[in-house]
């Protein structure tokens, strides 16, 4: 399964198209020039120009560079969210049995630490997080919007476990130690974005959390 584009990708020069070809131009721009530069010393000129818009378009849409910063992140975010649902819903639905599940959750732990490490956009959003997170109380919001994708998660383990393909406990708990021997174990070795490590590290990591994951988590863990 390959993984969704996040966001629209755009050099300098005018974006062909109307409204929605504008405002991702946009969007990609301020993406790279808010990591590059930080908030404070990217101009919205500088974006316009990036972006290959006037500046008044960015007005129109955005209505100042704050508000086009929040919403770059939480855009960002929703589009990254929704890469991790469509992952979930391709590789952990109509599982039929315990070996079906070891394929599905080992392929979606591959995804899940693919996307973790590969995607510029995520990276550059950690990136931005980090160093805009002091001067922007609204992004405590944002950071706490993956554990929808924590509940999404827990609520297929919890089915999973009532049809005896797994065995667990505590739903959320489960899916946040997947979550931990995948995505959070590529997070660590690549400190959080600033360097990629190589896909064949990655894949290796993966399956050896999916691994470690499937044996917590098989049926009759618990029992006893």
């Amino acid at each position: 399964m390959s993984q969704p584009e996040l966001l629209a990708r755009s050099g300098p020069g005018r974006p062909s198209g109307g409204s929605e070809q504008k405002r991702a131009a946009i969007m990609a721009a301020a993406l790279r020039l808010f990591e590059r530069d930080g908030f404070a010393r990217t101009s919205v000129d500088a974006i316009a120009d990036e972006a290959g818009v006037s500046k008044r378009t960015i007005y129109n849409h955005y209505g100042d560079k704050k508000t086009l910063f929040l919403s770059l992140v939480r855009e960002t975010y929703t589009a990254l969210i929704e890469a991790v649902s469509a992952m979930m819903e391709y590789n952990l639905s109509d599982l039929a049995d315990e070996a079906d599940v070891a394929r599905g959750i080992t392929e979606f732990a591959r995804e899940l630490a693919l996307l973790s490490s590969m995607s510029p956009e995520r990276r550059s959003l950690i990136r931005l997080m980090m160093t805009e997170a002091p001067h922007f109380p609204e992004l405590r919001a944002e950071q706490l919007r993956p554990r929808g994708i924590t509940a999404a998660l827990a609520e297929r383990l919890a089915k999973l476990t009532a049809r005896g393909l797994l065995d667990v406990p505590d739903p959320e708990d489960a899916a946040n130690h997947l979550i931990a021997l995948t995505m959070g174990r590529v997070n660590n070795r690549s400190l959080y974005g600033a360097f990629m490590p190589p896909e064949e590290e990655v894949m290796r990591m993966a399956t050896s959390g999916a691994a470690a994951f499937l044996r917590a988590y098989r049926p009759g863990a618990f029992a006893g």
